[in-house]
């Protein structure tokens, strides 16, 4: 009788990964306030605009450093649907305050490791979605592209990326600053958004 071969053991990076921001990614998700009882339309709106202001600076440079062989950011730029939610929710965003305190990409493994948190921030945001719609009547139309950016694809961008991820040969020094920019790039985005005054 054949038995159903087990899914394959998490790559060493990703293993790394999961461990190292584990702490930090949790910190975070508690201090949003996407289910707050405060959560109304002007404080999604104050959300969305420090979300902006840390994606768009931080994409701009990922545009304009080296990225490893066989990764296509211009499909996973995030900024594009910021703009349209915020376009559409009246917000001018030439007037938004943009970070400049962000996570280096002074190293290919650095680059991997920001756009790892970048790529998992996009696993709830059907969630999200959902619950924004339930609360304040936002869909992908009219303020919440950016929650939805993949839309059905979504589990499958996350298994490429983490397939491209796993793929990447990495010595023992390199998988290290992978992590350390991860956990940058959680530590910049949450003193980011502590400075912005959205968080919790």
């Amino acid at each position: 009788m054949p038995h159903d071969s087990p899914p394959p053991p998490p790559s060493s990076v990703l293993s790394a990964l999961r461990a190292g921001t584990q702490t930090l990614h949790v910190a975070l998700e508690k201090r949003l306030p996407f289910f707050s009882e405060r959560l109304d339309l002007e404080c999604y709106k104050q959300l969305l605009a420090a979300y902006y202001g840390f994606y768009q600076p931080l994409e701009s440079n990922l545009r304009a450093c080296t990225l490893p062989d066989g990764f296509e950011l211009s499909t996973r730029l995030k900024t594009p649907a910021l703009r349209q939610d915020l376009r559409a929710l009246n917000v001018h965003i030439p007037s938004l305050p943009v970070c400049d305190t962000l996570p280096p990409l002074d190293h290919p493994a650095s680059v991997l490791g920001v756009l790892y948190v970048l790529e998992g921030a996009t696993l709830g945001g059907n969630v999200l979605r959902k619950h924004l719609f339930e609360q304040l009547g936002l869909d992908t139309d009219n303020g919440c592209a950016f929650l939805y950016v993949y839309g059905q694809a979504t589990g499958m961008q996350w298994k490429a990326f983490l397939d491209f991820l796993g793929s990447v040969p990495l010595d023992a020094p390199s998988r290290a600053l992978v992590v350390h920019a991860a956990c940058s790039t959680f530590s910049c985005f949450e003193q980011w958004l502590e400075r912005q005054e959205v968080l919790l």
